[in-house]
């Protein structure tokens, strides 16, 4: 008897963890069908892999009917912008009508249902509603801080010599959009030995700002300093670079986060290595690759010129309000908000081997989701380019 394999459905299938997600499944020999929001040359690339694309709105529940149409187990990313829970309950919605076997959901490190953050918060709440899925068994991701986000600075680092992020001596080890497909990819191959859990990918190693710094140095052969920035100099930089106010609004309080330590905390993970038979990305190795495909890892006087130009600019530019302009978008606003590494409630579920809600020691990262579900913080931010229109299609994906 032939074995026909299950279709499977991959959400923000041209983002940052769509993509390798697809590019995994295809080579595994599954049947994927991508949704993107719209045709372009990333979307005819995945046909020319061998996809099923399809155009579609996560936030309309008779789009997500159609695409699930036929579709065994899926890869779910909340879109990051206004009304992203929306989305997952549509999700939700549509999947439990479908009668999917399976969804792996992108989800996040810092969850906390007290976190400033209204898209954490969302996150959070989506992370409940999933698991009420009767029919549909759930699989979490829970990345916290994203490599690629490194690169968002490539040109002030290559022409300037300075690494200026608002990241203070906080640590992380940070995934690669590689890893990342990797471990989502293997949840769905073979769903039934992850069903109720959550993993948290990650580098093999903690980096400090300074050893991230020296990173770029040895790759890109010149010297390049660490330059703390600020919590404001971010959100004025974002601005002139012209990413929506909603998501500087919520990335300037993941920078405390990160300033507090939370991406260091349980990291790093053995995840990718349980689920992948292969060794996590090193800095180093992720770094070599973003250089080689970057034009602006080249330097010229121009390039200098433009990175230096841009530096003065959001310098001596007024920075935008984001408190004001929640208010004005009437966020829910809550009056005793705490960061991730102050809130009792995610140290509690966050520290290793100190609830029941992680596994037993020696499966690091691995997490039993119950029907609270489980803390965690969404971590797929978007394609670097076209970020005027998307900080993230798959968000922190």
């Amino acid at each position: 008897m032939s074995y026909t394999k299950p279709t499977i459905l991959v959400t923000s299938g041209v983002g940052n963890t769509g993509r390798p997600v697809t590019q995994e499944l295809l080579r595994a020999g599954f049947p994927v069908r991508a949704m993107v929001r719209r045709e372009d040359e990333r979307a005819l690339h995945l046909r020319e892999l061998g996809a099923e694309v399809v155009v579609g709105n996560l936030f309309d529940v008779r789009d997500l009917r159609r695409v699930m149409d036929g579709v065994h187990r899926a890869y779910f990313v909340a879109p990051h912008g206004p009304n992203g829970l929306h989305a997952s309950v549509a999700f939700a919605v549509a999947a439990e009508e479908a009668k999917l076997e399976t969804v792996t959901t992108l989800t996040q490190w810092l969850l906390h249902p007290g976190h400033p953050s209204l898209a954490t918060r969302e996150l959070w709440l989506a992370d409940q509603i999933t698991p009420w899925m009767p029919s549909v068994d759930v699989v979490q991701i829970t990345p916290g801080w994203f490599a690629w986000t490194y690169f968002l600075v490539l040109d002030v680092v290559a022409q300037l010599g300075v690494f200026p992020m608002a990241l203070g001596q906080g640590r992380n080890a940070p995934p690669s959009n590689e890893d990342m497909g990797a471990v989502v990819s293997a949840t769905l191959a073979d769903p039934a030995p992850h069903i109720g859990k959550a993993y948290r990918p990650t580098g093999p190693k903690l980096l400090t700002p300074e050893e991230i710094a020296a990173t770029f140095a040895r790759v890109m052969q010149r010297s390049v300093k660490y330059s703390p920035s600020s919590v404001e100099m971010f959100v004025k930089a974002a601005t002139l670079a012209g990413f929506p106010a909603y998501d500087i609004a919520q990335v300037r309080l993941y920078l405390t986060d990160y300033q507090q330590d939370a991406f260091a905390v349980d990291a790093p993970t053995n995840v990718v290595r349980e689920l992948t038979g292969r060794e996590p990305e090193d800095f180093e190795t992720i770094c070599r690759r973003y250089v080689a495909e970057r034009p602006e890892a080249t330097q010229s006087l121009s390039r200098k010129a433009g990175a230096l130009s841009r530096l003065l600019r959001a310098g001596l530019m007024r920075t935008p309000d984001m408190e004001a302009f929640q208010r004005d978008q009437n966020h829910p606003p809550l009056f005793d908000a705490v960061f991730a590494a102050d809130a009792s409630e995610w140290q509690r579920t966050h520290q290793k081997g100190d609830s029941p809600l992680f596994s037993a020691p020696g499966e690091e990262g691995l997490v039993v989701v119950g029907n609270a579900g489980v803390a965690a913080v969404h971590g797929d931010l978007p394609e670097l380019k076209d970020h005027r229109s998307r900080w993230g299609e798959d968000v922190l994906a």
